[in-house]
């Protein structure tokens, strides 16, 4: 069916002029809808073909369709073409093995795998991102040893989620080995689309060691950068955290480094009673909250930071923890002792979910 005018119901009429205002119609779908629009408001095929921008071929093939199939003739016919060769399940179970010696790689990726296959590598990547499988990324883990696990982790938790009355809990360690690094030039900063930028080259001008004590129920950071990080620094550390509480009975969570055991440690400890220690599994520093302070003075403070020397490194370091206790807010841990367990011990039978 051909004609040179096409005719317009108001309901058709408004429809297509919405497709022409919307900035969420595909710019093709507006394109025919102006087309139909003018040829019904009377313009001549040359005429519309030069007030839009297009082919005369292209008026006359959605004047035409419209008028054939109304609105639904604007629609995109289906495209022909080479019908899906490979589904989603066969990629995903050769992601899932290893790639052949011959490629020597230790993982695939979407060209390597698509060429194996013999589909594009824009079929591979859609499945993997349908699945949301990345053969690229690799996390770690580390399963407990410590004979002690179990009893450790429930009175560490127990701590967190169920205070003694009248008690402090405190979370303790030490962050060693943080550089005082500088940057071979200046860093340039962030501007409208543009990120900050630093060279990737740097200067060392020392090191120094954080010794933190996090009390849980406000966020709060006691804290003392050392030179070295051993037992004479632990201990003088833990005087400075007994002075900051005076006279409050202090449960006191720290990992099993030795130094925190020692028998100076102990022996004070004797003569403080009010003050007791309560250790991590061995390989189960993640149960200390203060870890994740770290975690972000770290990101906040420290590594994107520029350091003459380590003075000015420490004074970095004060300044933000001061900024911290005067915004802090309480840590909350909210899994059980019962619900950490089976994912902290090491299972008899894989239950790789493949």
């Amino acid at each position: 069916m051909s004609s040179s005018v096409v005719e317009l119901s108001e309901a058709d009429r408004a429809l297509l002029t919405s497709w022409t205002r919307s900035s969420t119609v595909a710019s093709g779908r507006a394109e025919r809808a102006r087309i139909v629009l003018a040829v019904a408001d009377g313009a001549g095929t040359s005429a519309v073909s030069r007030r839009l921008g297009v082919s005369r071929p292209t008026v006359i093939k959605w004047r035409d369709r419209f008028a054939a199939s109304g609105v639904v003739g604007l629609e995109d016919e289906p495209r022909s073409g080479r019908p899906k060769v490979i589904d989603d399940a066969a990629i995903l179970a050769a992601t899932l093995d290893a790639p052949p010696e011959r490629l020597a790689v230790t993982h695939w990726s979407t060209r390597l795998l698509a060429r194996q296959l013999g589909v594009g590598d824009a079929t591979v990547a859609r499945a993997w991102r349908k699945y949301q499988v990345k053969p690229w990324r690799r996390e770690t883990f580390k399963f407990s040893t410590d004979p002690q696990l179990e009893a450790k982790v429930r009175e560490v938790i127990g701590l967190y989620l169920a205070p003694p009355e009248n008690a402090i809990v405190l979370c303790v360690d030490e962050k060693s080995q943080i550089q005082a690094l500088n940057r071979t030039a200046p860093i340039l900063p962030l501007r409208p689309g543009l990120p900050e930028k630093a060279t990737h080259d740097y200067k060392r001008n020392g090191t120094t060691t954080l010794f933190a004590a996090l009390e849980v129920a406000t966020g709060k950071i006691t804290d003392k950068c050392y030179d070295r990080h051993g037992k004479a620094e632990f201990l003088d550390f833990m005087k400075r955290v007994a002075r900051a509480y005076p006279g409050e009975r202090l449960c006191v969570v720290a990992d099993n480094y030795h130094t925190h055991k020692h028998a100076e440690i102990q022996a004070w400890l004797e003569k403080n009673p009010r003050i007791t220690m309560h250790f991590t599994p061995t390989s189960g520093s993640w149960l200390n909250l203060v870890e994740v302070f770290f975690g972000i003075i770290t990101r906040q403070a420290i590594r994107r930071g520029s350091f003459d020397s380590v003075k000015e490194l420490v004074t970095a370091i004060e300044r933000f923890i001061q900024g911290w206790n005067d915004r802090c807010r309480p840590f909350s841990w909210s899994k059980t002792a019962d619900e950490i367990l089976p994912h902290a011990t090491r299972q008899r039978d894989s239950d790789a979910r493949h």
